[in-house]
């Protein structure tokens, strides 16, 4: 079977021990840069960049037929927070409030403190807690031109409870929260075994957003869990089996294909003229 790795790193950490356990196993495995161009199809592909140009490759590929984990749309939804946010709680999952609100300097009377975010999730994207005035100018500065998004400060624990999921298998850890100690920087991390009903949530979440590698961000609410992030391919580093489990995922997946493309191919022989003849 072959397997495309969409990816502007093929050396990523968990990327590269899942193309090792394919190459092992007799599979063959191709970077695909997200700019492409693809000739020949592969039997599934990995979208683990999320740039325009990865989403556009993903698009043309879907369009040919290939499977592509996660898809195009899944991908490009979990990018909008705001998007992502009212879909979350139209399903009924317990999702942050999430508000768009321009650009920073556009904030007239926020109540403090609050979380400001991105509204376009991505790699070193905007993520802080705004506890004043003075803090509130400080990003505006910085972030004179960035779309972003607020959502009340949950006080939680002060830890940041981490669940990513690989073809329905929980992986999860837990970190001191930069937010809550206001320091800007995340403290140590653990490892975290979640309840059921967490495991079960995180589960829900790749039901409704249609995803099957993803992350979800957890901090623990008054009366339950709050959902404050989903991450379509987080890089899920540090978790043993993680990669088995991805390898497992894109064999499932492309042999899902080939099976199709088999039976498609017996039943038009099937009903190929004379079959059936009396």
């Amino acid at each position: 079977m072959k397997v495309g790795l969409i990816t502007g790193d093929p050396g990523h950490p968990v990327l590269a021990a899942v193309a090792a356990l394919l190459v092992r196993g007799g599979h063959e495995v191709a970077a695909v840069p997200p700019a492409g161009p693809v000739t020949g199809l592969a039997d599934v592909y990995l979208l683990k960049a999320r740039t325009p140009q990865a989403l556009a490759l993903a698009r043309e590929l879907e369009r040919r037929g290939a499977p592509v984990v996660n898809s195009a749309a899944a991908t490009e939804l979990c990018q909008d927070r705001v998007r992502m946010a009212d879909l979350a709680r139209a399903a009924g999952l317990p999702f942050a409030a999430t508000e768009a609100a321009g650009r920073l300097g556009q904030l007239a009377d926020p109540s403090y403190p609050f979380v400001v975010k991105s509204r376009h999730s991505r790699r070193h994207d905007l993520v802080a807690r705004v506890d004043g005035p003075e803090r509130l100018r400080e990003l505006a500065e910085r972030w004179p031109e960035e779309a972003v998004v607020t959502q009340p400060f949950v006080p939680g624990t002060g830890w940041d409870q981490k669940l990513w999921v690989v073809g329905g298998q929980v992986f999860a850890a837990r970190r001191q929260s930069e937010l809550a100690t206001g320091t800007g920087k995340s403290g140590r991390a653990e490892d975290w075994e979640p309840s059921a009903g967490r495991a079960a949530l995180a589960l829900r979440v790749g039901e409704v957003f249609g995803l099957d590698v993803y992350g979800v961000d957890l901090l623990d609410g008054p009366a339950e869990p709050v959902i404050v992030d989903v991450n379509a391919f987080p890089g899920v580093r540090g978790r043993a089996s993680a990669p088995e489990a991805l390898a497992a995922l894109a064999l499932r997946v492309g042999a899902e294909r080939v099976g199709a493309e088999r039976g498609s191919v017996l039943a038009g022989i099937g009903s190929g003229p004379g079959r059936g003849a009396g």
